[in-house]
């Protein structure tokens, strides 16, 4: 078991005892910290942490703790072994903007866990909790640390996107694989379905020609970059990225896919009540979906993303046969996308 390189100087200053292991490398313990900004790993590592406990025992008994909405004596209640005994796996998000009382109970239950409870402390970064952190890291009988940092270089993205396909046992030629990297690097998300699509739908092997077939274009330009930007009112930045992809052979059905993407998952947070486990749970969405869609909103209202989504709607048929000119459709979508809705003259 081979433990994570790297960390911070204050990290060595706080003498970490336990092991601290990649995503991929999760195990059970009573105590599993998954730190890091990197949130599609982080849900990952649990995922996989649920399924080896759901295999191993069907009976697992799953709970939820926001540790910033956090009613005292929570912990202590879902931990707790029940009347036949079932494990229990207990997740908890938030742990960066914990209350106090979490914090407290936290720090009691550290001193003597449940047995048969696994408990999931989510801590996304940031100094709130670091009396906790330091605790975690210091409990070397109970506790590991998953570390799941950004992949900031194409080295670390090109490992990641070679590992999904040997993972699926799906052989992928080289340039192929530089390819899909290339084209997704900004989303590790993105990236990660990107693959997961070419493992599905592809022969024995994905060459080069199997990546230009379902994403041309987006090695040049990523359609979701435009769509970002038009999101974000950005106009002249997603006019030009539109027409360098268009330009560079891109087809415009992905380039809409990629827009209709962003604004139906804005439609379905858009007036939703609740934290982002909460309405990732309601809606079929991952957490960090639904932080990105929230970020998106700002500044949008009803009005005008209900437009924007009717003129979504005409583009997808104009850009699928029905219109003359789906370049035009384009740039009118862009245009009202980046006017949050104010329809182009």
């Amino acid at each position: 078991m081979a433990a994570a390189r790297g960390g911070s100087s204050a990290r060595t200053a706080t003498k970490v005892a336990i092991p601290q292991l990649s995503w991929s490398q999760v195990r059970p313990a009573p105590i599993v910290l998954v730190s890091g900004t990197q949130g599609f790993l982080a849900e990952r590592a649990t995922r996989l942490l649920r399924d080896f406990l759901k295999a191993e025992d069907p009976s697992l008994e799953i709970n939820d703790i926001q540790a910033d909405s956090y009613a005292p004596g929570e912990l202590i209640t879902l931990a707790s072994p029940s009347l036949f005994g079932e494990p229990r796996l207990i997740r908890v998000s938030n742990v960066e903007k914990c209350s106090d009382a979490f914090l407290l109970d936290a720090l009691s239950y550290l001193e003597a866990p449940a047995e048969g409870a696994y408990v999931v402390l989510r801590h996304g970064g940031g100094v709130r909790g670091k009396k906790l952190l330091d605790a975690v890291r210091a409990n070397k009988a109970n506790a590991i640390e998953v570390v799941c940092a950004e992949l900031k270089k194409d080295t670390d993205k090109f490992d990641f996107a070679a590992a999904e396909f040997k993972a699926a046992g799906k052989s992928i030629r080289p340039a192929a694989l530089r390819a899909i990297v290339a084209a997704f690097s900004d989303d590790l998300a993105e990236l990660a379905g990107a693959c997961a699509q070419l493992i599905a739908d592809s022969g024995s092997e994905v060459t080069e020609a199997t990546v230009t077939r379902y994403y041309g274009g987006r090695v040049e330009t990523n359609a979701f970059a435009v769509a970002d930007a038009a999101i974000a009112g950005r106009y002249a930045e997603a006019l030009v990225g539109l027409r360098h992809a268009l330009a560079s052979g891109a087809d415009p059905v992905p380039i809409v896919a990629a827009f209709a993407s962003k604004l139906r998952t804005m439609a379905k947070i858009q007036g939703g009540r609740g934290s982002s486990a909460d309405l990732a749970r309601q809606f079929g969405l991952a957490p960090w979906q639904v932080d990105r869609a929230r970020r998106d909103l700002s500044g949008w209202t009803d009005e005008g993303l209900g437009r924007c989504l009717q003129v979504l709607a005409d583009t997808d048929a104009g850009v699928k046969g029905e219109g003359r000119d789906p370049v035009y459709a384009l740039e009118r979508m862009v245009h009202t996308v980046a006017g949050r809705g104010r329809l182009p003259r």
